[in-house]
């Protein structure tokens, strides 16, 4: 992709997980890398609760970029940093946490958020798992400027995204949204520093919610209606997958492979509590034995 020599932006970059990583490495190879990065802080993970930086800092490391990590936005040095920073823009990729207005005010030309759906529509936390979900196709990728509002904001640019099969699971839809995501920041960052590209307010009226997603959800009720069984297996692949509890005991099993066959909901291969993957059948045959 190429880009204008003469624009040369300077911005922080807000984002935490794999998803923002994606961004980050569109925008890198088209010439944009941020002056700074700002994610959520190290957390325990593991089974050993192992103090785990999260990707973006990894990524901003790798790269030679600063990384700030405040546990509270409202810290005065943290603000102060970014004050400092004479920053053109801030731009937003699943940071996780809300961005105080005070903040949202502080770059010359504002905050872009990059959204993974086509909005008014699904503003939320999951806007991928919930496109899944809900079926709600073409899938798509939004560009707004930030306002104090979830996703409320003006829309800058919208693109929709071709899917080679639906239903994907949700990190392989996430790849192909984050992938055209990253274009559309850069030509935003083109448009809004030139004076070329102007902002249009969304449609309020539309607008449909992507709750946060809990482990809780992943639950599944087997005589529920197969295709959207499927689909709840699909959207929550990754995390936090899908589950039953089976026999008198209520052994927990995490269903890993799944198909939509015959218009009936095929589980492949499950994870059994305590045990190693094995196919459904395997599994079934030894609880009914």
């Amino acid at each position: 992709m190429a880009r204008s020599a003469n624009i040369q932006p300077r911005f922080a970059f807000f984002g935490t997980p794999d998803r923002a990583v994606m961004a980050l490495n569109v925008m890198k190879h088209a010439g944009m890398t941020p002056a700074l990065i700002i994610t959520q802080p190290d957390r325990p993970q593991g089974r050993r609760l192992a103090l785990t930086p999260p990707p973006a800092k990894i990524w901003a490391e790798a790269n030679g970029i600063p990384v700030l990590q405040p546990d509270d936005l409202s810290d005065a040095a943290f603000k102060k940093a970014l004050a400092d920073g004479n920053f053109d823009f801030f731009i937003v990729v699943a940071y996780g946490k809300i961005i105080r207005q005070e903040i949202l005010e502080i770059p010359r030309f504002g905050c872009i958020n990059l959204h993974a759906s086509l909005l008014p529509r699904l503003r939320g936390a999951s806007p991928i798992e919930t496109a899944i979900l809900t079926d709600e196709r073409p899938a798509g990728v939004t560009t707004i400027l930030m306002d104090r509002f979830m996703d409320h904001g003006p829309i800058l640019m919208q693109a929709e995204v071709p899917t080679p099969r639906w239903p994907l699971p949700a990190d392989e839809l996430a790849k192909l949204l984050v992938e055209k995501g990253g274009e559309l920041l850069v030509r935003s960052i083109e448009g809004l520093a030139s004076g070329t590209l102007k902002s249009v307010e969304q449609d309020h009226g539309r607008a449909t919610i992507a709750k946060k997603i809990t482990k809780e959800d992943g639950l599944m009720d087997l005589s529920a209606d197969p295709y959207k069984n499927f689909l709840k297996w699909n959207a929550y692949k990754t995390w936090p997958k899908s589950y039953i509890f089976i026999g008198p005991e209520k052994t927990r099993v995490t269903i890993t492979d799944a198909a939509f066959e015959n218009g009936s909901f095929a589980i492949k291969k499950v994870i059994p509590e305590g045990r190693k993957e094995m196919t459904w059948e395997e599994f079934w045959r030894g609880a009914n034995s």
